[in-house]
């Protein structure tokens, strides 16, 4: 039952319909399956598998995009997501038929799914959309691709200064940094994040006081490389970004400096992940091996893995997941199953006791039969009183002094396990010591697991310098005790 403290928060996701719906509404995804509809017959596509340029025009004109180069272009980015996404099925010619052979397409296998499928089905072939369309967002731009081309018709890579790898793991890091800071600002709510915030998270040491000149300049050399990628994922609906202001190019050069203090940061571009967003990173970093927990994962496990699983949540996060546990349990039985899963000597237990606490208040007045069966339990005794107190519950029975003290230690550690707030912690830890005159001199001999932890903390914690030595003195004697 002992829990592991997530690589990120919990995130709070949308419903699989309505990701799909939003999936279905992204204007890449649109278009790649409004071409996948047109493509029959007369379809004709190079090598590659792409649309000939011949009929880029017409590609252009179904979609309503302008007549003109980017409206070419967007047809061709929109149909190349068609084939990477199982929309399109191309036939490549024939080798014997000459280089400037064409093949033939037709509707995809995922056509079909697109209308006739499940949302998960859908979300499916979004994913493999984002995955291609992140690779486009990691490739180099060609100011001249013939530059590229040797006299034997072979393609110089060397000469690009150009790592797929390490390109696609600069963009992850961006996006994995910007799904933390909206998990942790509120989820698809959060505000939009500025782009040099975003770069220099990528570039600028934790421990570096003023940047230098050197430093400056690779968070601008970022800003101008994130400003190009986001153009390319915007269309696929993770985002939502708001474009560097190409005036500023104008005015500082080539480079945009990042913003002082006095500027509109609004200027140098501004990004958001969308409800979708927050799924595509999530199911990228799930593949990753990356622990991305969502509220609801724990909806259908155990007390026992409910309980383990939120130790380290956010109280919110940890209540939400509780409740949609409870929605799908059922309150009967929920209380003792929940009681017993709190019991334990390792080092969650403190923090699984008190979250089965609060569990308890989401069941209500129906946990009172099971919360009394453990009034005598040495590790639960103590916690249901508490909640029976709470409740209003009459004919609670006082507890024995030493119930007091173990469930002062056990609270105690729950708080140091949970890494809460400090100031709050220091209030809990006087507060404690206050209620009884003698504490430190009965509080060493605890039958507790974390009896010397805990008072070593109060030791530290204490603002009273006597009582912060008493403290010292007694998780000494509390060490001695256990031979530790």
């Amino acid at each position: 039952m002992s829990a592991e403290r997530p690589t990120l928060p919990p995130v709070r996701l949308h419903t699989e319909a309505e990701l799909a719906r939003d999936a279905l509404a992204a204007p890449l995804l649109a278009r790649a399956v409004r071409l996948a509809r047109w493509a029959g017959p007369e379809t004709r596509v190079g090598a590659g598998g792409e649309l000939v340029e011949e009929q880029l025009p017409a590609a252009a004109e179904h979609l309503g995009l302008t007549a003109d180069e980017d409206g070419a272009a967007e047809a061709s980015e929109a149909w190349r997501l068609a084939v990477d996404a199982g929309l399109v099925d191309v036939e490549d010619p024939e080798e014997a038929e000459g280089e400037d052979a064409e093949g033939t397409a037709a509707a995809g296998e995922n056509l079909a799914l697109i209308t006739g499928g499940s949302p998960q089905d859908v979300l499916s072939i979004w994913l493999d959309g984002l995955e291609a369309v992140h690779a486009d967002a990691t490739a180099p731009v060609f100011e001249d691709f013939a530059d590229l081309v040797g006299e034997d018709g072979s393609i110089d890579f060397e000469s690009l200064d150009w790592d797929p790898e390490v390109e696609a793991e600069f963009l992850d890091g961006v996006l994995g940094n910007l799904y933390l800071l909206t998990v942790g600002d509120g989820g698809a709510d959060a505000a939009p994040v500025p782009l040099p915030a975003l770069a220099a998270s990528m570039i600028v040491p934790e421990d570096m006081g003023e940047p230098t000149d050197d430093v400056l300049e690779q968070v601008s050399e970022a800003m101008m490389r994130l400003d190009d990628q986001f153009r390319v994922l915007e269309p696929i609906g993770i985002v939502e970004y708001r474009p560097l202001d190409e005036a500023l190019l104008a005015e500082e050069g080539e480079d945009a400096t990042p913003p002082a203090d006095d500027e509109d940061v609004t200027r140098y571009g501004m990004v958001k992940l969308t409800p979708l967003g927050l799924y595509g990173i999530r199911a990228r970093m799930l593949e990753a091996g990356v622990d991305a927990p969502a509220i609801g994962d724990l909806a259908d496990k155990g007390a026992d893995a409910l309980l383990g699983g939120i130790a380290y949540y956010p109280e919110t996060a940890a209540r939400s997941e509780v409740e949609l546990w409870l929605t799908r349990r059922g309150v009967d039985g929920a209380a003792a199953e929940l009681l017993g899963a709190a019991r334990g000597a390792d080092q969650q237990a403190p923090l699984r006791r008190l979250h089965c606490q609060q569990a308890l208040a989401l069941v209500g007045a129906e946990a009172e039969p099971a919360v009394r069966a453990v009034l005598d339990d040495p590790e639960l005794g103590g916690l249901a009183r508490v909640w029976l107190a709470e409740l209003g519950a009459a004919d609670v029975p006082a507890p024995p002094e030493s119930m007091i003290f173990w469930l002062a230690i056990d609270t105690i550690a729950a708080q140091l396990e949970s890494e809460g707030d400090l100031e709050e912690l220091q209030g809990l830890v006087e507060g404690l010591a206050g209620q009884h005159s003698g504490f430190f001199d009965e509080a060493w001999r605890v039958e507790h697991p974390a009896t010397a932890d805990v008072l070593e903390a109060m030791g530290q914690l204490h603002s009273d310098k006597k009582k912060a030595k008493e403290a010292r003195k007694a998780a000494f004697k509390a060490r001695s005790r256990t031979g530790a």
